[in-house]
């Protein structure tokens, strides 16, 4: 017997057990160590009116009083956001040049601890420039924000604090995960910051507030699957406000307030979510109702990696036509999300439909594929 157990399901796990594939069992009453321990109450703060407001903190004002309440009462708190880092990108404000990495198509990132700009695909890193490498400009400008940027701007608004932060800068030695869970655990610390690592499975009475500082890090990804995904991060960090006798309140700040899974999240109804969820499946033929393979090629040529890709969509449509196949779909060839990653561009097409594996396994492919049957990513 295999039991799957999760508070977040993913859709087609779910819909296995309508069809009945699956037996579902469910438990609807939260389980913790303290009885009558509710699931706790979600208030959704609008970014976009803050701002009109003059608010440029990383911190609207409800989250701001909910902090400051819950230091007062001796209390600890856990502040989630779902990017590493000081500043997402370096932009020239003269030229508009964002500085990235040579090998790969993304942005470098700016870490405020080594006063570094660092890769989060290959790990290259290299000192932040003073002038702009396009045009010579001084006005270089940090945008964006990850944990680093928001333990500096915490210890700013709440001088008093003691502060934690769990990401994975934090945790590259051994045993420190264990080591910040203790700290924290102990209450040698008030506010504990960090990415998806603190949204599973922790257990800490004493925290009577979670504050999601920006919801929206995965919420316009270009992945059919983005909106699941946040539900399921922000259900899974709420559940770690309220476990003991003392209550809790979560606080999301976002500027999507009116999103399905934003606000499924804040009713702690996944319900909602998976029947919104399963119609947009359906209506654009995505899994569960067909399956997915990803076919990715890399080259350091991109105009032959493109020829390559071209060629073999060009050979599995020839391959569908043969064999009197209906029902699979071809999509693209595209760039990857990230098309260039280690020096390699990535040119991807998607296959659509039933019976992939038996298909995909007739028709030949060149050294440089990779090929992906359901894949949990696109």
């Amino acid at each position: 017997a295999v039991v799957l157990g999760s508070a977040t399901p993913d859709i087609e796990s779910y819909h296995r057990t309508e069809t009945g594939d699956y037996h579902l069992l469910e438990l609807p009453g939260r389980v913790t160590p303290y009885e009558n321990a509710p699931m706790p109450k979600v208030e959704i703060v609008d970014l976009r009116a803050e701002l009109k407001s003059g608010n440029r903190s990383m911190f609207s004002r409800p989250l701001a009083a909910a902090v400051r309440r819950a230091l007062a009462g001796n209390e600890q708190v856990m502040l989630f956001l779902n990017r590493r880092g000081g500043a997402t990108c370096i932009q020239c404000r003269d030229c508009g040049f964002v500085i990235k990495c040579r090998r790969c198509d993304v942005p470098l990132t700016y870490h405020l601890a080594d006063n570094l700009l660092v890769c989060h695909q290959c790990n290259h890193r290299s000192a932040v420039p003073g002038i702009c490498p396009q045009c010579g400009s001084r006005r270089i400008r940090f945008l964006g924000a990850g944990t680093q940027k928001l333990e500096q701007e915490t210890a700013a608004v709440f001088p008093g604090a003691r502060l934690l932060r769990w990401d994975s800068d934090t945790t590259g030695k051994r045993d420190a995960h264990r080591e910040i869970m203790e700290k924290f655990r102990n209450h040698e610390a008030d506010i504990l910051i960090g990415t998806q690592m603190i949204t599973k499975g922790l257990d800490l009475p004493l925290v009577t507030l979670v504050g999601v500082v920006n919801a929206d890090t995965a919420l316009n990804l270009p992945d059919f699957r983005s909106g699941e995904r946040t539900f399921q991060l922000l259900s899974q960090v709420a559940g770690r406000a309220g476990r003991g006798p003392l209550g809790g309140q979560v606080i999301i700040q976002t500027y999507s307030p009116d999103h399905y899974a934003v606000q499924a999240a804040s009713r702690h109804d996944y319900g909602s979510l998976y029947r919104r969820e399963i119609e947009y499946r359906k209506e654009l033929h995505y899994p569960p109702f067909s399956r997915l393979a990803s076919l990715v090629y890399s080259h350091s040529n991109e105009d032959a990696g493109l020829k390559e890709a071209q060629r073999q969509k060009a050979a599995l449509a020839a391959a569908i036509d043969t064999l009197g196949i209906s029902g699979i779909r071809l999509i693209g060839p595209a760039p990857a999300f990230v098309h260039r990653l280690r020096g390699r561009y990535r040119w991807q097409i998607m296959v659509r439909g039933h019976d992939l594996s038996e298909f995909l396994s007739d028709v030949p492919f060149a050294q440089g594929w990779v090929i992906d049957i359901d894949p949990v990513g696109l």
